[in-house]
């Protein structure tokens, strides 16, 4: 018989036997919530016989030959195991106890038992809580737990990937503070910060951004006895110098503007006419007064007295007629911060008014003008100080005929957006009555005296003319910040199609 956890009775198994092998009987303690693993040198059964199955529970691994028992209530019980033959082959006599460290452990368990990488249980007689805690925010709540059990031997750490997730936060914003001569590694599980800053102040600063990211300390067994106070490592290291010297001015920022102008124009006309209008003409008879050959004065009568009526059938004129028009036109101009900018874009066009002695030279000018100081404020917004947008646009094909859209606003848009700054709307809409003739030439008729014009036996006229014309334009802004006037070359290029 072997009294104690764990150990095994070895018994060789190789030599053959006439009858059934003798019993082997263990005593076995298992103190609650600390689980025993047996090993078994035999193939075993599964089913085992326990003698109060409310004391404790098996769980069995046969392919390891193994056997875990776990205490569930205080008390005493069996276990018998049989080969696979059927024989019994070991008798365990269980004692399930309640002491004050398998207690411990319980409540351990139950309080931060399932935080992720901790480990709790008895080793070399004490209670422990270890392992590498991969959350930093479950290191207070373990802290919390373990004050109320100063005797709880504490091994916890920091999983080494969470400390180095924890430096690069610290990295980035160190960064974020223009303090990218500041570093932070890990160097022996301790926070590491070393560089140069320029002055006292950003030595405090960066200090206290690690301090911040500093995730919270774990007291430690060390730490609460003085005897070994020394041997508790500090969380951070500081190796920051400061080198006197006066910052480099940072580059003025410079700004690109876009601005563009869209003018769309749409018209429109629906003409019907109706015109009834018969004609009657003379077909050129005459009455002469004159002297005869002889010295005599006579008259005489030729022909008698007609008319031709012509324009007989009535006049029909109905048509439609629709025009469109899109008008583009946009500027970009790049000027340093707080800078005035002003770009410009004309053409002019000459056209003659009059005629013969009277006619005079004129020319008329169109094109683009934008005048902007832009101002760079936070968030990466641009206020646009004294935006003043111009836009002259030749109307059809007549030169004389120029349409100017102005717009001067002050407005802030941030970088690389688009604003609406300024449009107009115009509809307008002609409907004319019978004004329009299908048929306005004058019927005539050649007599021998000349051209007798015709006379209408009656007029009948009736017309409706309907003209829509649509005019809008919209004029858009976009801010962009750059950090060199030379951003945005290739896009030009492409509009371009600019070959090296």
């Amino acid at each position: 018989m072997v009294i104690g956890a764990g150990n095994v009775f070895s018994q060789d198994t190789s030599a053959p036997s006439s009858g059934p092998l003798p019993v082997v009987e263990k005593e076995l303690e298992v103190a609650m919530g600390i689980d025993v693993i047996e090993k078994i040198d035999f193939d075993f059964n599964p089913k085992m016989t326990i003698g109060n199955e409310a004391l404790l529970k098996l769980l069995l691994v046969p392919t390891k030959r193994e056997m875990i028992v776990k205490g569930l209530k205080p008390g005493k019980t069996t276990i018998l195991i049989r080969d696979n033959l059927g024989d019994v082959r070991l008798k365990y006599t269980v004692a399930v106890t309640a002491s004050g460290k398998s207690q411990t452990v319980s409540e351990l368990r139950e309080l931060i038992g399932d935080i992720e990488g901790l480990d709790i249980g008895i080793k070399g007689g004490k209670v422990y809580v270890g392992g590498e805690i991969v959350v930093p925010d479950d290191i207070g709540r373990i802290s919390k737990v373990l004050a109320s059990y100063p005797e709880v031997l504490t091994i916890v750490e920091l999983s080494p990937q969470t400390q180095r997730v924890i430096a690069r936060k610290m990295n980035d914003e160190l960064a974020k503070n223009q303090l990218k001569d500041v570093t932070v590694k890990i160097v022996n599980k301790i926070f590491w910060a070393e560089g140069i800053v320029s002055s006292k102040a950003k030595k405090d600063l960066a200090e206290n951004i690690v301090k911040t990211y500093l995730p919270p300390k774990i007291q430690t067994l060390s730490s609460k006895d003085d005897r070994y106070a020394q041997a508790d490592l500090p969380q951070y290291f500081f190796q920051i110098d400061i080198n006197e010297k006066k910052d480099a001015p940072p580059p003025v920022k410079l700004v690109k503007v876009t601005a563009q102008f869209v003018e769309l124009a749409k018209n429109y006309g629906r003409v019907f006419a109706f015109k009834w209008a018969p004609l009657m003409g003379a077909d050129g008879s005459s009455i002469r007064f004159g002297q005869t050959a002889q010295g005599t004065v006579t008259s005489t009568s030729q022909g008698t007295l007609s008319a031709t009526i012509s324009n007989l059938f009535p006049k029909l004129n109905a048509a439609k007629s629709a025009g469109y028009a899109r008008i583009i036109q946009s500027g970009m101009v790049i000027t340093k911060d707080n800078q005035n900018a002003k770009i410009n874009k004309t053409t002019t066009t000459p056209y003659v008014i009059g005629g013969g002695e009277f006619s005079r030279g004129m020319q008329a000018t169109v094109g683009l003008d934008l005048t902007v100081t832009p101002i760079i404020q936070e968030q990466e917004k641009v206020e646009l100080s004294g935006l003043s947008f111009s836009v002259s646009v030749q109307v059809g094909a007549d030169a004389s005929v120029v349409t100017k859209n102005n717009v001067t606003t002050n407005l802030v848009v941030k970088s690389k957006e688009s604003s609406a700054i300024g449009g107009v709307v115009q509809n307008q809409s002609v409907t004319d009555y019978d004004k329009t003739d299908p048929a306005p030439t004058t019927a005539s008729n050649t007599s021998a005296s000349g051209t007798v014009p015709a006379t209408p036996l009656f007029r009948l006229l009736r017309s409706k003319n309907y003209t829509t014309t649509k005019t809008q334009f919209v004029m858009f802004v976009t801010p962009e910040i750059i950090e060199s006037a030379s951003a945005g070359t290739e896009e030009i290029r492409k509009k371009f199609r600019r070959r090296e």
